[in-house]
């Protein structure tokens, strides 16, 4: 059914760093607390070791306290990334414990190189064969950097990429390291690359991205020496215009033309964003270099060579890697290739927006090269509207249906975090809810519901669009009812929360208009009061009765169903404000009273449940009639009728978070009436969802109550009836 479904070795990783407080203790040792494995004998290898660290980091889960379970005695670790992670000294000296062998450690905020390398075995001192650490703090001095660096003898891969590495540093780096054959000083102060000619005979990758490579002559007459080299990175942002125009034969576009050729060993070019290169030139290069596997042509018009896009084309090789914006093969490249340069990947993503309008069948390809660069961009505009845009198209309808609910996660936690980023833009807030509002993802995918609900109603509360309230309101309506009673508590109490929510159904029903606006609306209303008596309170205050109580009345002569869809919502909240004790008595004024008996006469068993309800928590605390007897008398009266006319209905009307709001209805001493609709409500769920709602019965003490009402010589016959089915069904399913 999905295109690319998650290993069971992965789904494992995943599980234990979503859970990695529930299966680790705090540990005090002499120094400081650390967390330790539940099982004491748990043993990561060094491949299960090295992803579970990545994994916490990919999450933001990476800190000092996470770092401690990665001791010697319990995990191995290899492969280092704490890549981007808020994490100390105090954290990283964890790697003293270690052999690495790789360490990426880009994006450091809290340590610099330094402190990196200083917290480093012996062993890995020695053997270290790749450092990245791009984008990390430095502390640069005249010794500084390479006292530590230097101390790297057998360092091979060099990533110092986005820093204030300059000329210097890296004529002190040809210096002192004799294995260096792969070195990225992209986006440097670099400005002089001679002393790469130390490394000329064994410089295998060089990168040199936004370093303005292609129109400085110097650096042409350095690249033409470096006679290794397999990979060769000059591409630029194509936004910077050259001081001069390149000229004479010095130029890198003259070197790639060069017979014989320049480069004898290179398989991978990239020259994205760049101008100065011919197409004569890119093709003599080709020509004389048939072992290339990829070009990098991103941001320029090479891109549209039709040796590049036409396989009917006779220099046209099917084997070779393009990035750039003619097919979608080269774009797919190149959010492969640039995840980390913003504005290749807003690019890219504009122009995947326009093919993904046509595709016809799912492409979860597509979603994983959209993700990583939507992730290291997270606060760049344009970026994130063209990736939302495209995501949508990506995961709606049967495309949702068709994709993992892995990747289906990873999309929704990009999204939101693109919601909270820029609460203040409509269009890349309205591309969010289209995505968000999808059955798949609502129902069946696992994220954090809480956070999503929270953030929907911010947008619901800041931008008047009907559509965007449609789906807002929509969203919230569903979430509602899957999150814990405490953080719906947490949006219910929120003031302008409830009273966007009740303008509304305020509009609506002056205008009585019944759509699925109105609708959602009404079920976010009932979900947010389930079992929150704070809630019911701001609902009460905020004068949500007087205005529900109109809504009943304005639907009077309304068609059927659609009076049906908005007399249940309405009781169903109500029911919530009659199960809090406090509140009762609000309900109990003539024009309440009237509308209940209305309709639990009801011949549609849907509103007339409800208002049973309602009327069994109000009717069972007799202290609240004092005067009324009469009333209370005929009351009960019609509660019994109405009960002993319904049938089970085919599909579960209603669900419940729990059973404790019925507790205080099935005492021995409350009326049998409202010991009826109780008993005929818990059989209800219980019938039709018996693996939720049996084992929850007996957990949470119903089924005691109930036996205890089967022991009474005093109960009614007709709920002795209904309680030894619920006994049988809570036997049968437990």
């Amino acid at each position: 059914m999905y295109n690319m479904p998650a290993s069971l070795q992965d789904t494992c990783i995943e599980c234990i760093c979503d859970n990695i407080e529930r299966l680790c203790d705090v540990q005090n040792t002499p120094t400081e607390p650390r967390l330790v494995f539940k099982e004491a004998d748990v043993y990561f290898h060094n491949n299960l070791s090295d992803q579970l660290l990545a994994r916490l980091n990919e999450k933001g889960r990476l800190k000092d306290d996470t770092l401690s379970l990665f001791n010697g005695q319990n995990t191995t670790l290899r492969r280092v990334n704490i890549s981007s992670a808020p994490v100390t000294v105090k954290g990283i000296t964890v790697m003293k414990e270690h052999k690495i062998s790789e360490l990426r450690a880009s994006g450091m905020n809290y340590v610099n190189i330094n402190n990196i390398i200083s917290c480093l075995s012996d062993w890995s001192l020695t053997n270290l064969r790749l450092l990245d650490v791009g984008k990390s703090s430095f502390i640069f001095s005249k010794y500084g950097l390479i006292l530590y660096l230097s101390r790297l003898k057998g360092l091979q891969h060099l990533n110092v990429s986005s820093t204030k590495f300059n000329r210097h540093d890296l004529e002190l780096i040809t210096q002192q390291l004799p294995l260096l054959e792969k070195l990225d000083i992209s986006c440097t102060l670099v400005n002089n690359i001679t002393a790469l000619k130390r490394c000329k005979t064994r410089l295998r990758v060089l990168k040199m991205y936004k370093l303005g490579a292609v129109n400085n002559p110097d650096f042409a007459a350095v690249l033409m020496e470096l006679s290794k080299l397999r990979c060769l990175d000059v591409s630029d942002d194509a936004t910077v215009t050259p001081l001069a125009e390149p000229e004479g034969k010095g130029t890198f576009a003259e070197i790639l033309a060069r017979t014989p050729p320049c480069f004898p060993h290179i398989d991978y070019l990239d020259i994205s964003g760049t101008d100065g290169v011919s197409e004569a030139q890119l093709s003599c290069f080709l020509e004389n270099h048939p072992n290339v596997k990829f070009i990098g042509l991103a941001l320029t018009e090479l891109c549209f060579m039709t040796m590049f896009t036409e396989e009917s084309s006779t220099d046209f090789r099917k084997n070779l890697q393009v990035t750039g914006d003619a097919t979608e093969r080269q774009i797919v490249e190149a959010l492969k290739k640039y995840s980390d340069r913003g504005l290749f990947v807003q690019k890219s993503l504009y122009n995947l927006f326009s093919l993904t309008h046509g595709i016809s069948q799912a492409r979860a390809d597509l979603i994983d090269v959209i993700l990583p660069g939507m992730k290291n961009h997270s606060r760049e505009l344009g970026v994130q509207m063209a990736a939302t845009a495209c995501l949508y198209n990506l995961t709606k309808a049967d495309f949702g249906v068709k994709t993992h609910p892995s990747c289906l996660r990873r999309v929704v936690e990009l999204t939101l975090d693109a919601m909270e980023n820029f609460p203040n833009h409509q269009q890349l807030q309205k591309n969010t809810l289209l995505t968000l509002c999808s059955d798949r993802i609502l129902q069946e995918v696992i994220f954090d519901r809480f956070r999503c609900a929270r953030l929907v109603m911010e947008c619901l509360c800041s931008f008047d669009d009907p559509s965007m309230s449609r789906m807002a309101v929509a969203i919230c309506s569903i979430l509602a009812a899957k999150i814990p009673t405490e953080q719906t508590s947490q949006l219910g109490t929120k003031l302008r929360y409830m009273q966007k929510l009740l303008s509304i159904v305020k509009e609506k029903a002056e205008s009585q208009v019944v759509d699925i606006t109105m609708k959602f609306s009404l079920s976010a209303l009932w979900n947010l009061t389930d079992e929150s008596p704070a809630t019911c309170s701001i609902f009460i205050s905020e004068g949500g009765l007087e205005l529900f109580m109109q809504v009943l009345e304005s639907y009077v002569s309304a068609a059927d169903d659609k009076r049906i869809q908005i007399e249940t919502k309405v009781l169903g909240l109500l029911n919530n404000i009659a199960e809090v004790p406090d509140l009762r008595e609000r309900l109990l004024n003539d024009e309440c009273i009237e509308a209940h008996r209305r309709l639990l006469a009801s011949k549609h068993i849907d509103v007339s449940y409800f208002a049973a309800g309602i009327v069994s928590h109000l009717i069972s605390v007799e202290p609240l009639w004092l005067g009324r007897q009469a009333l209370r008398k005929e009351l009960l009266l019609e509660l019994g009728q109405a009960v002993g006319c319904w049938s089970q209905p085919n599909n579960e009307m209603v669900a419940y978070r729990s059973f404790h709001p019925f507790f205080p209805l099935l005492q021995c001493g409350s009326p049998s009436e409202v010991q009826l609709w109780a008993v005929w409500a818990i059989h209800h769920v219980c019938s039709k969802n018996a693996s939720r709602y049996c084992p929850m019965l007996k957990e949470e003490g119903g089924s005691s109550l109930i036996r205890a009402l089967l022991r009474s010589a005093d109960t009614d016959q007709r709920v002795v009836l209904i309680a030894r089915q619920i006994m049988d069904l809570a036997k049968e399913n437990y």
